[in-house]
């Protein structure tokens, strides 16, 4: 297909196909298939065997007549064509470009040998070549990639924690660091400025010289002997060869770092459990002083199962109930697939509150920050809604409604309203044919878009709340605490209004008389109730 390279299904060229790509005539026929998953990049120093012919075979230059390689920076060539395509080669590959003139000599030519507006036939093999990558893009830092990863093509992230080997070097090749085998968090670093900068460009395996600049090393200050690491004089470049060993993924599970999820084994690529889904893990929980509070799945216990987002419900379910689960246990467990193994690190406000609970080997006082080594042995997905009977579909909305109630008792409205949301899916999607039904899946609907409705009113949501209040006064136009539920979101609509126009305008006396108006109404509706 022209404009684009075709690859087949395992994302490579087959041997013997020729396909154009560009739009200037630009070709490449694959002869020999390369290895690793790696291309080479502007600026990456390359070493090639080629020979160029003319279209008439005639031949114009040879390094495997000259028996010695070629080398050469990429991106700074003559021909672009030439570029172009080394870009797309992997090492050990051989290929056949054709470059037509306007990527080679164009009008000019290359007296003696080429002619004007000659295409090239170009036979190239890449041997090897080596990355180089000026990672800050100012000259700070400059990784030349010794050797590469042939595994993963996954890097490290800000959260994630790495293990690494280095040797940092003065100029002058005097050692003044070595480590085999440090831990640290990306974002936290270690030692200077240019490794937690440089590990988040690599892969397992890989090996790399970093030629660093004294802002990215240790300034104008320099370092001060300590233990086993020498002096690093003021202003001092430095030459690190720093090895990614391994790295662990870390994701903050909830988005405030309360719930922190490390991946010690990664499980299966694809398919994780969705809401409802009934888990089976096996797992081991902590004290922060080490102490086990819970042990299941090993030593011929039976693995912990729940069903996942059916979390303890309030304040007096914890410790009572220990076949459900904590909302940080459940949360991380929603997003890993099967086989994996992770350690979590729960504080309290998902974990056991502000309550002493009572657990299966230990005790967990009040306010504890818990951890759990947690694996994934199985799960099974949950009937969508639209795969279920009428009657399934109405007692599984039941269940989510009284969800719902549990979490508007404890004050949790977020998560109220998330399950009277998903009472109304169970319904919404059924097909109900008998009056009983209908009436049923009319009430729940009904009641759950209000409570809904009522939990984002006091989360300050009021446009939604307008809207879901609406939603039921379309199925019942003479319901009083829809009409009540949507006043309160109007009048507070109406007072975020009134507030933005008084910091616009402090003195504007229409404005003003209008917000007594205003506070007067609210004092009315409260003291009417509903």
């Amino acid at each position: 297909m022209k404009g684009k390279l075709h690859y087949n299904q395992y994302g490579l060229l087959e041997v013997g196909e020729e396909e154009e790509f560009g739009d200037q005539g630009l070709k490449k026929k694959l002869l020999i298939k390369g290895e690793c998953w790696g291309t080479p990049e502007d600026g990456d120093e390359v070493e090639v065997h080629f020979t160029g012919t003319l279209l008439d075979g005639t031949q114009f230059d040879s390094s495997r007549d000259r028996g010695t390689p070629f080398k050469f920076t990429v991106g700074q060539g003559q021909i672009k064509g030439w570029d172009l395509g080394i870009k797309m080669m992997k090492e050990g590959e051989n290929a056949l470009f054709t470059i037509p003139p306007a990527l080679a000599y164009g009008e000019s030519g290359h007296p003696p040998t080429i002619p004007p507006n000659s295409t090239l036939l170009f036979d190239v093999q890449l041997l090897t070549w080596v990355s180089i990558k000026d990672i800050c893009n100012d000259g700070g830092i400059v990784k030349r990639i010794l050797e590469r990863s042939r595994g993963s093509v996954d890097t490290p992230e800000d959260c994630d924690e790495v293990l690494v080997n280095y040797e940092v070097r003065l100029e002058d090749g005097t050692l003044v660091a070595k480590s085999d085998g440090i831990e640290f968090t990306v974002k936290d670093g270690h030692y200077c400025p240019a490794l937690s900068k440089v590990v988040e460009t690599m892969r397992v395996g890989e090996k790399a010289i970093l030629t660093v600049k004294p802002e990215y090393g240790f300034g104008e200050k320099g370092k001060e002997a300590f233990g086993n690491e020498g002096q690093i004089p003021a202003n001092a470049m430095l030459k690190i060869m720093l090895e990614l060993v391994s790295w662990k993924r870390v994701e903050d599970v909830t988005d405030d770092k309360k719930v922190v999820k490390k991946i010690l084994k990664e499980g299966e690529k694809y398919g994780i459990p969705t809401v409802g889904a009934m888990v089976q893990v096996k797992l081991i929980g902590r004290l922060l002083d080490g102490t086990i509070f819970i042990k299941r799945g090993y030593e011929d216990t039976e693995p912990y199962e729940f069903m996942t987002d059916e979390v303890v419900l309030t304040t007096s379910h914890i410790g009572s109930c220990l076949d459900q689960v904590i909302d940080g246990l459940d949360r991380a467990v929603a997003w890993m697939t099967k086989g994996e193994v992770a350690f979590l690190t729960i504080e309290p406000e998902y974990a056991f509150g502000s309550i002493e609970s009572k657990q299966e080997l230990a005790t967990v006082p009040p306010n504890s920050t818990v951890n759990y080594e947690v694996e994934l042995v199985s799960f099974i997905m949950r009937k969508k809604p639209c795969d279920m009977n009428s009657q399934e579909n109405i007692e599984a909305a039941g269940k989510k409604k009284e969800q719902g109630n549990n979490f508007f008792k404890a004050g949790k409205y977020m998560k109220a309203a998330k399950r009277y949301t998903q009472a109304v899916d169970f319904v919404e999607s059924g097909t109900f044919v008998n009056e009983e039904e209908k009436r049923q899946a009319k009430a729940l609907t009904v009641s759950c878009r209000l409570n809904s409705a009522v939990c984002l009113l006091k989360l300050n949501d009021f446009k939604m709340t307008v809207f879901l209040c609406t939603k039921v006064l379309q199925m019942e136009s003479k319901n009083v605490k829809a009409f009540y539920t949507r006043a309160q979101a109007y009048i507070n609509l109406a007072e975020l209004d009134i507030k933005e126009a008084l910091e616009i305008d402090p003195d504007n006396r229409d404005v003003k008389v209008l917000y007594e108006v205003l506070k007067e109404k609210m004092k009315e509706i409260q003291q009417q109730g509903c």
